[in-house]
């Protein structure tokens, strides 16, 4: 299983949120290249960015920040938040991005990824956020009424093979990640799922692991001290 640090980008700061709500924030650090290179050199080989700027805005605010912890880190990066047009991709891919993560362009325009060449779909991924079993959208301001599951097996259909699944009822709460959610999940789509959302310490990634999961995202358990991420790292290993 593949471990993703993740820093989250506001106003150039790396923070995390509770639950989605951007009135929750927490800075913990103006220097989120810093972040990146700590977590390369503790061992990790990929990160997960989310531009919470543009998840909101609708276009990348933090493109030239995310470009830089890819080049100053040489980590896989894969990035979400205000990417919803082929150009917005392109342009990410362009700067050796090496996955794009589409969010509420997957619901919103759903002709989208069909429109995608074979070369650009291979290196997507759709994020799922879910509260209550629908799908969120607009970085988690908006419902979508779309139900989970079912929006995940059309996304199959269409050709993707990532998908990042958070409970947002979980993010940034410490309570532990869904594992039911995830196991279901798993038994519907043969996709590769990144667990995001509510890991909260090894045992949560013990557990993910043996559900036979692609990836799982670490974020506030890291920054909170309550897991170590090179054991961490060795677990998901």
């Amino acid at each position: 299983m593949i471990l993703f640090p993740a820093i989250d980008l506001i106003g150039g700061q790396a923070v995390r949120l509770y639950q989605g709500d951007y009135a929750q924030k927490t800075v913990y650090s103006a220097d989120p290249v810093s972040v990146a290179r700590d977590f390369r050199d503790q061992g990790a080989t990929h990160i997960h960015l989310v531009d919470l700027d543009g998840a909101k805005a609708g276009t990348p605010q933090n493109f030239d920040l995310i470009c830089r912890i890819k080049r100053q880190t040489g980590l896989f990066v894969e990035v979400g938040g205000g990417i919803r047009t082929q150009s917005t991709i392109e342009r990410y891919l362009s700067e050796g991005i090496d996955r794009v993560i589409l969010g509420t362009a997957a619901v919103t325009d759903p002709d989208l990824i069909l429109s995608l060449p074979d070369a650009i779909k291979e290196k997507i991924a759709v994020g799922v956020d879910a509260a209550g079993g629908k799908i969120a959208i607009r970085g988690w301001t908006e419902a979508s009424g779309y139900e989970l599951f079912s929006f995940c097996e059309d996304l199959q259909s269409k050709g993707v093979g990532t998908v990042i699944c958070t409970d947002i009822s979980k993010d940034g709460a410490m309570r532990g990640a869904n594992h039911e959610l995830y196991r279901a999940l798993s038994e519907r789509v043969g996709m590769q799922i990144v667990a995001s959302g509510g890991v909260s310490g090894i045992d949560d990634l013990v557990r993910l692991k043996a559900l036979g999961l692609y990836g799982a995202i670490i974020g506030k358990a890291y920054y909170e001290g309550a897991l170590d991420l090179k054991e961490a790292l060795e677990v998901a290993r």
